[in-house]
């Protein structure tokens, strides 16, 4: 194990917004989490850093960042279900490609998100209809209270929308080292998603394969989203929010071409990127600070931006939002 100092985080955080890390520990193994707890590590500041794809940097980090970095992805077929086991270094773009090509239907609508396996329950990923709490089953963590390791199922997680037990209850405490996922031979392939069925369409595929499905969704990610390697981004920078149809009737009467998705206990999520461009952010540069010309959802750093650069220019979306439409937008990056 080695710890190194002053480090700077600037390639390991997708934005790539410049900060230094007063120490440093990349974990290619779980058995070195065991000795980074005997030597106090975790009884100071410390932070979990996986892909540095949902995170913004605002200043120094004075503690230890520990880098999760183990591979390895297994699989066992019970029946129709399939158990899939990554551990939390892998990279999950990596992850779905494999049960992609293996021939595993349930990951493909959530191809080319950003970010690791060890992160995918924190925040309850998803894209295109799909969400991981469908699909996982348990995860393997390290209890940095305790020092022991310990497994949490589906029911444990408490999954919601972008949220887990994770980000709430025990923000900080566990380390996720690996997730098994549990995806279904024969399941139907999901293509509901609007720009999913437009694209098909456009390919003359009308019965389409799990791999149609993953190019697909990753081609109407390359043409919304900015690649991280050349323009500095961490995809979406705030959450759809989730509206009572009150407000939504609300809203409908004074924007009727709101864009909205119901969910299922009743309520509506509003998209995020709409009332955004509704306030005339999409394109918009401030300073350093840019606004997809695609997608409003997403900020970027287009030239040496500071994380509170980024950090200020999200804060006046949320106030224009909040003013215009009643509604404030919730940050999903981790701000440090």
């Amino acid at each position: 194990m080695n710890i190194e100092q002053n480090i700077s985080l600037k390639s390991f955080n997708t934005f790539g917004v410049q900060a230094v890390a007063k120490k440093f520990i990349d974990i290619k193994e779980e058995k070195e989490l065991y000795a980074l707890y005997d030597n106090g590590v975790f009884n100071e500041d410390f932070f979990v850093l996986g892909g540095g794809s949902n995170i913004l940097f605002t200043q120094d980090y004075d503690g230890t960042i520990v880098k999760i970095s183990n591979k390895g992805i297994q699989h066992f077929i019970e029946g129709n279900d399939v158990y899939v086991t990554a551990h939390g270094g892998e990279i999950w773009n990596d992850l779905v490609w494999h049960c992609v090509n293996q021939g595993f239907p349930g990951l493909e609508n959530m191809a080319l998100i950003p970010g690791t396996v060890g992160a995918s329950p924190i925040q309850n990923i998803g894209a295109y209809g799909a969400e991981l709490m469908n699909f996982f089953s348990s995860c393997k963590a390290f209890d940095t209270l305790t020092g022991k390791f310990t497994t949490f199922t589906n029911e444990q997680c408490q999954f919601t929308y972008r949220d887990s037990i994770f980000k709430g209850k025990y923000k900080g405490r566990f380390i996720i080292t690996a997730v098994t996922y549990r995806l279904f031979l024969y399941s139907k392939r999901n293509t509901s998603y609007g720009a999913i069925e437009e694209e098909l369409a456009k390919r003359n595929i009308t019965a389409p394969t799990i791999k149609d499905v993953a190019e697909v969704v990753s081609h109407i990610r390359v043409e919304k989203l900015p690649d991280p390697s050349t323009v500095g981004n961490a995809g979406s920078f705030f959450k759809n929010p989730i509206v009572t149809p009150e407000k939504l009737h609300d809203l409908k009467s004074f924007f009727p071409n709101v864009v909205f998705y119901p969910t299922e206990d009743g309520k509506a999520k509003i998209a995020a990127g709409w009332l955004i461009e509704q306030c005339g952010w999409k394109g918009k540069q401030i300073g350093n600070v840019a606004v997809w010309k695609n997608q409003a959802l997403v900020l970027t750093n287009i030239n040496d931006a500071t994380g509170v650069e980024i950090y200020e220019v999200s804060t006046r979306i949320i106030d224009n939002v909040l003013k215009k439409f009643g509604i404030r937008l919730e940050r999903e990056v981790n701000v440090l």
